[in-house]
């Protein structure tokens, strides 16, 4: 237990944490997409984003929580991040939550290539494989004739993009702003894109009713964020990055719990793919981190 009282020790519990509060969200937008409108939850989910984060941050920094040199970048940014909810939202209605959030997890390694792209990163043969292994076990879990081949999968493979752009431009800001100005902004930016769409579809019945769905969804993407950012500023992204996988296995196990769906033998072997070429390619970073300092 003294290891998880220092600072890399302190990070993986946080990090765990925003996993866990991550698949409760996915978990808890699948029952609440099916009770209330989705643009009015998608809607709220920024919104209680952006006034709990003022709230809680302008009085400790003040003016500087709205300072930013790059407000085309953090615009961009909260686009993509919606974009990101938007498909989630939708695709959850259709897929389990177990395959979906695995599909998903498949966006840091499609970052990777990415960063190779536009920011010029090396990148080594390793990382190549594990982004093959890793598209390899996306066939086991959506093969034709499988339990989630449908029309619905253009919703991951729409957000694992948008999030992998999402996580290049992440890194590209990580050293010019406040984390917390960058959240700030992020659900700022959602909510007022969503505006127009939430008072289209705006449902007071829905709301009354359903309130709790409301704050639910609201609290946990929020929440699970905030302990991103915490363990982010805890302990490095090669130590953290093999956990972030956990969420897997808190998705299906919820999946199992809330909607009593197992995923087949096939797609089991998918899921373990895609974790495996993940904390693979989480664990080549670490070496050549640990390179980069020996030298």
């Amino acid at each position: 237990m003294s290891y998880f009282r220092t600072r890399q020790g302190g990070g993986i519990l946080l990090l765990v944490l925003a996993v866990f509060a991550f698949a409760l969200l996915d978990t808890s937008t699948k029952i609440a997409t099916a009770l209330a409108p989705t643009l009015m939850l998608l809607w709220f989910r920024y919104a209680f984003q952006a006034v709990l984060t003022f709230a809680l941050r302008f009085p400790v920094q003040g003016r500087s929580l709205l300072t930013t040199p790059n407000p085309r970048f953090q615009a961009l940014r909260g686009v993509l991040l919606l974009i990101t909810s938007a498909c989630s939202f939708f695709g959850l209605q259709h897929l389990p939550v177990g395959e979906f959030t695995a599909m998903v997890m498949l966006s840091p390694l499609v970052a990777t290539a990415l960063a190779a792209w536009t920011l010029k990163a090396h990148v080594s043969r390793g990382r190549w494989l594990m982004l093959a292994t890793g598209l390899g076990g996306v066939l086991f879990v959506v093969r034709p004739g499988g339990q989630v081949f449908s029309w619905a999968l253009l919703f991951p493979v729409a957000l694992v993009s948008a999030y992998a752009w999402f996580q290049v431009l992440t890194s590209r800001l990580s050293g010019e702003e406040n984390p917390y100005t960058t959240h700030f902004y992020t659900g700022l930016v959602g909510a007022l894109i969503m505006t127009p769409a939430a008072v289209f579809s705006w449902s007071t019945t829905a709301l009354l009713s359903y309130w709790y769905w409301f704050i639910a969804l609201g609290f946990l993407g929020t929440f699970g964020h905030l302990m991103l950012i915490r363990a982010y500023a805890r302990a490095s992204a090669p130590v953290l990055a093999p956990f972030l996988y956990c969420q897997i296995a808190f998705a299906t196990l919820g999946g199992w719990l809330v909607f009593q769906h197992v995923p087949d033998a096939l797609a089991w072997v998918g899921i373990a793919v895609i974790a495996a070429s993940g904390i693979g390619n989480a664990l080549l970073s670490a070496q050549e981190l640990a390179r980069l300092r020996r030298q």
